[in-house]
């Protein structure tokens, strides 16, 4: 597993690749969501076109994603890209209901509020 955090002017873009699974990443999960939250994104753009599955921990380090971006005046989380698998684990966790999905960059963007 793999994930970037590009800070752009007005959004942070959260480049995940790989299996989002418990094992050994642990702490490098946890690693990258103090990054997160140190850089402050009111927006933030989560890229999962690479990502090949989820487990619970990736589960978890979404929701975290999440709500440390939502509690902020005006924060708001766009996910991309997800395959069929990423997509059946949000539908049974229901955070389908929750965390909005877009298919692409150009799309997440907009969903921002942001121009490409």
């Amino acid at each position: 597993m793999l994930i970037d955090i590009e800070q752009q002017e007005r959004i942070c873009i959260l480049r995940c690749k790989g299996k989002l699974v418990a094992g050994p990443g642990m702490e490098y999960i946890q690693a990258k969501m103090d990054d997160l939250k140190k850089l402050a994104c009111d927006r933030v753009l989560a890229d999962f076109q690479d990502v090949t599955c989820i487990g619970s921990m990736g589960v978890a380090f979404l929701v975290g994603a999440y709500t440390s971006v939502t509690r902020r005046p005006g924060g708001r989380f766009v996910l991309i890209g997800a395959n069929v698998l990423v997509q059946h684990v949000l539908q049974l966790t229901r955070l389908n209901t929750v965390i909005q999905q877009v298919p692409d960059l150009t799309s997440g963007l907009a969903a921002l509020g942001i121009e490409d």
